[in-house]
């Protein structure tokens, strides 16, 4: 009977060691894996910088080594027009300048700059419509200041744009532009390239009527477009698929921050802790892109290959200046 009792003793002492040794085991585990979460997340931090300065520099090497390129006739900033400077958005609350670039995330990057305009607590960006934004008044330009102030503002506020692949970024204006609803668009662009590229002599009046019996310029009708010599010589290319480098001046503004679309929810939280703004406003989520790198091959496919390549002079520019590749495959035979 003592055997017995002193057995069962034994073995209650033995799961309460286990249990202790599993509760310890689990407890090391939860600090490892934390460890490690703060680890990868220091590592995460620190790529970021590293690509931010790798980013930078590309930017510094590439317009000291080809100044006419992308001077523009310009030597400083005091030189350019008011209308040059028209994408450049000023927050004075908070000491940044935002040049933004259409078919970039610039409307919510637009939504954060109206509401960090507003009262605090900042409203969720989201919850400002995506038309309101783009109105024109609803944001203060660098334009608008005396050209004392600016250079002031270029000297002491954080600046920062954010870019796209060049090819993925006209598709996405195509797209949106295009394919969709869009009067203005139509009256202004479209019923042009139809006549000119598409052999419609007549194209229909309205947006209305020519969705109704399918006529909308094709893809390479818009590339013929913006490779004819005369649509430069019109006007100045709709900000759209005007270049990049010709709508934020890289050049010319040294940009404290470039972010990428292709790394945006990376690139967004690491700009608004710089910013010190990651504790107050969120950036908006980003929706599936339906243009993909990988898709752009199948929207080449209607382009002939001489084309292609007098397409990427007009775009060489954006690729180099902010580290795109060379799209080798759409350029070779």
């Amino acid at each position: 009977m003592l055997t017995h009792c002193v057995t069962l003793a034994a073995m209650t002492t033995c799961r309460r060691l286990l249990l202790l040794l599993g509760f310890v085991g689990s407890m090391f585990l939860i600090i490892l894996t934390s460890h490690q979460w703060d680890m990868s997340k220091e590592k995460r931090v620190e790529k970021i910088h590293h690509l931010q300065e790798l980013r930078k520099q590309l930017l510094r090497e590439v317009c000291d080594g080809d100044k006419e390129a992308f001077s523009e006739g310009k030597h400083t900033v005091e030189d350019m027009s008011d209308k040059e400077l028209e994408n450049l958005i000023v927050d004075d609350r908070h000491g940044i300048i935002y040049c933004y670039i259409p078919k970039v995330a610039c409307t919510n990057w637009k939504r954060v700059m109206f509401v960090l305009n507003q009262s605090e607590p900042y409203h969720d960006p989201m919850s400002i419509p995506g038309d309101v934004v783009h109105m024109r008044g609803k944001h203060t330009l660098l334009n608008s200041f005396p050209r004392i102030e600016r250079k002031a503002k270029l000297n002491h506020y954080t600046k920062f744009l954010f870019v796209r692949d060049p090819f993925v970024r006209l598709i996405s204006a195509y797209r949106d532009k295009f394919q969709r609803h869009n009067e203005y668009y139509y009256e202004k662009f479209a019923r042009y390239i139809l006549r000119q590229y598409g052999n419609l002599s007549d194209p229909p009046q309205t947006e209305d009527e020519a969705f109704a019996s399918g006529v909308r310029p094709s893809f390479y009708n818009f590339i013929q477009y913006l490779l004819d010599p005369r649509t430069e010589k019109r006007e100045p290319l709709e900000p759209h698929w005007r270049q990049m480098h010709r709508l934020c001046h890289p050049c010319h503004i040294q940009y404290d921050f470039v972010g990428h679309q292709e790394t945006l929810q990376e690139d967004a939280k690491q700009l608004l802790k710089i910013l010190q703004l990651k504790d107050v406003i969120n950036f908006p989520p980003s929706y599936e892109n339906m243009t993909s790198p990988d898709s752009v091959l199948n929207w080449f496919r209607t382009v002939p290959l001489e084309d292609r390549r007098k397409l990427y002079k007009l775009y060489e520019g954006d690729f180099r200046l902010f580290g795109y590749r060379k799209p080798i495959q759409l350029l070779d035979d």
